[in-house]
């Protein structure tokens, strides 16, 4: 093969397998060393590799010889004048890599390398094809049908993949044609074992959402968003959609002039029916916009312990439409919304407001003007029920009679559940947080009565002592619980003591800071002769006020140090110079005076203070290296 030849050839493969040169080349290489190995029988543990010259597309195949004088087996060993043209330093006995391409190699790799070239392809379109579509899941595709079913419609991708379109994906009564072109959402890729396995769909609500972002430019820029979609296929599908920008239409962008974009979409779709509704933050509109094109006189809202309803109240001629048929417009709103949706008619919603105000008590007592109108309203719906037409204002009259009861009763049902949160939280704040980290074994009940409160999902102490607090009945109502056992339960929980909780770190910190004060500041040391010789340390104003707390802590401190009092030899050996007098003490003497009258017991001495012409106490502490003296 000449240079051109090969170069054409080997692009050629290169373009229609879609494969990098490196991989082709590997394959190539890879099947000449089997085709060597084949042809002179070569042992797998000797180390062989191919090369391919890419220009004239020659190969060369190396082999690991060793070294000898004499040859005695050709296909592994090798002369030293021959191991010496590769490796000048080769000597007897090394191992040397050296060419050993066959004459005949040409044909017989082109014989035995095929098959082996041909799998290295294989897989790697495969590996190709497996990343490609991977990449593509949720997203649509087109393609072209080449064998059809009952079961499932098999239709070829790009890069020669083949996906599957089962039964249960198609849009109900669509048929297709072989060579067809159909277009369907990537749902799941899978690797198989002859290649990925692609299984498209039709049905899924995704599809219709790329849909409407390929027709519609303001969805696919995010001009407008798709908040919600349920879809029944081939049948009717509802979609919810909002602008992100102020001043434009969400419905009028998607519907398009003349409806041309929406009917793009219904018509690949084989005409089910789409509605555009806009979304809104209010469930209130939001449920009557997804009930359309039904018109709504009234939705009313309960939603308690999480189950959310919502009562839709229209007119007797939109009953039908709002229901649709067999509930598929109910159905596919109650799946928009994510509310359960009970719709009744007005007819109906009267008179199942008229039960509850004679059954209620305090809906009727808050409500005296509605349980008057309660004869007008059946006289109305006798009428109704003999198919006699009402006038308009008996409608609103209707319509004004179940607005205030419904409102009502979901006001008594809101205040009701906020006053059983209400009881909750109090009951929780009477118990121990300790309570419910207890398990219940640990309190030492009676077995049968642990039995039966652990099936009752009681497992702590906590839970049970809440469910006592809120409501003693509900654990008096369990099956085997009588008065002995509730005696039991009450003597138990009561006997129980939790540990106290450790107290507030601000204030450890307030009864502690007052001794550390009193420890780094120095205390005044006094003469019991000459009032001059009176030492009064200045005190910052802040630590003056000392708090009730402080001031006990440091009576305990006197207490543990009242005999380390100084005797009046020790404060006359005392250097003259820290005997200086402090002016403008009179705040802190009064404070210490107050503090005097608690502790004369532990005083040293009693002076006479001539300027204040009364007596005090002057005591002095000695606290390690530190020496300090307070006026009390």
């Amino acid at each position: 093969m000449s240079k051109n030849e090969f170069a054409l050839a080997f692009n050629e493969v290169l373009e229609e397998k879609q494969l990098s040169k490196e991989v082709i080349l590997g394959a190539i290489e890879s099947a000449m060393v089997s085709a060597y190995r084949r042809a002179v029988n070569a042992s797998t543990a000797q180390h062989v590799e191919a090369k391919i010259d890419t220009d004239t597309g020659k190969v060369f195949v190396f082999a690991e010889k060793e070294v000898v004088e004499d040859v005695m087996e050709p296909k592994t060993e090798v002369l030293l004048e021959e191991a010496r043209k590769v490796n000048p330093e080769a000597q007897l006995g090394d191992m040397v890599v050296v060419e050993t391409t066959p004459s005949d190699f040409g044909r017989v790799a082109a014989q035995t390398a095929r098959q082996v070239i041909q799998q290295r392809i294989r897989e790697a379109e495969r590996s190709n094809q497996m990343q490609y579509f991977e990449r593509q899941v949720g997203e649509i595709v087109s393609g072209i049908v080449q064998a059809t079913n009952v079961q499932a419609t098999t239709v070829g991708l790009d890069m020669k993949a083949e996906g599957v379109l089962p039964g249960n994906q198609r849009i109900p009564g669509e048929r297709f044609k072989v060579h067809e072109r159909v277009r369907a959402v990537v749902l799941e890729v899978k690797d198989g074992p002859r290649g990925p396995q692609i299984v498209l769909s039709r049905a899924h609500r995704n599809f219709l959402r790329r849909l409407l972002e390929n027709e519609v430019p303001e969805i696919y820029h995010g001009v407008v968003e798709i908040r919600a979609i349920s879809r029944e296929p081939g049948a009717r599908a509802k979609v919810a959609v909002m602008a992100t920008q102020a001043g434009v239409d969400p419905v009028g962008a998607c519907v398009g002039i003349k409806g041309v974009r929406i009917q793009a979409i219904v018509k690949e779709l084989h005409d089910e029916k789409i509605d555009i509704i806009q979304w809104d933050q209010d469930p209130v509109v939001y449920i009557s916009k997804a009930i359309s094109p039904a018109r709504v006189n009234g939705v009313y809202l309960s939603e308690v312990e999480g189950n959310r309803t919502a009562t839709v109240v229209v007119n007797e001629d939109q009953l039908s439409l709002a229901i649709g048929r067999d509930g598929q417009n109910a159905r596919l709103a109650a799946k928009l919304t994510g509310w359960r949706i009970d719709i009744k008619s007005l007819a109906e919603a009267a008179g199942d407001a008229i039960q509850k105000l004679r059954s209620d008590l305090e809906l009727s007592a808050l409500l005296p003007n509605a349980v008057e109108s309660i004869p007008a309203i059946e006289e109305v719906l006798a009428k109704k029920a003999e198919n006699r037409p009402l006038t308009p204002e008996e409608f609103s009259m209707l319509a004004q009679f179940v607005d205030r009861v419904e409102r009502r009763t979901i006001q008594i049902k809101e205040d009701a559940a906020r006053a059983v949160e209400e009881k909750t939280a109090s009951a929780r704040a009477e118990v121990p947080t300790a309570a419910f980290g207890m398990p219940l074994e640990e309190i030492g009940l009676k077995e049968h009565v642990f039995n039966i409160l652990v099936e009752a999902g009681f497992d702590t102490v906590g839970a049970l002592m809440m469910s006592m607090k809120m409501d003693a009945n509900r654990v008096l109502g369990l099956p085997g619980i009588g008065p002995k056992a509730m005696q039991n339960i009450e003597e138990t929980l009561a006997a129980i003591t939790f540990p106290e909780p450790p107290p507030a770190e601000p204030v450890a910190e307030l009864a502690v800071e007052p001794v550390a004060e009193a420890e780094t500041q120095p205390e005044a040391s006094v003469l019991p002769v000459e009032p001059v010789a009176v030492e009064e340390t200045p005190v910052p104003e802040k630590q003056v006020p000392a708090k009730k707390e402080s001031r006990k802590v440091v009576e305990e401190e006197e207490d543990e140090h009242a005999k380390d009092g100084v005797s009046l030899d020790e404060l006359f050996a005392m250097k003259p110079e820290i005997f200086q007098s402090a002016g403008g003490e009179d705040e802190e003497s009064v404070d210490g005076k107050k503090k005097g009258k608690k502790g004369k017991k532990k005083s040293v001495e009693l002076v006479l203070d001539e300027e204040r012409g009364e007596v005090v106490g002057r005591k002095k502490h000695k606290r390690g290296d530190n020496e300090f003296g307070e006026e009390e």
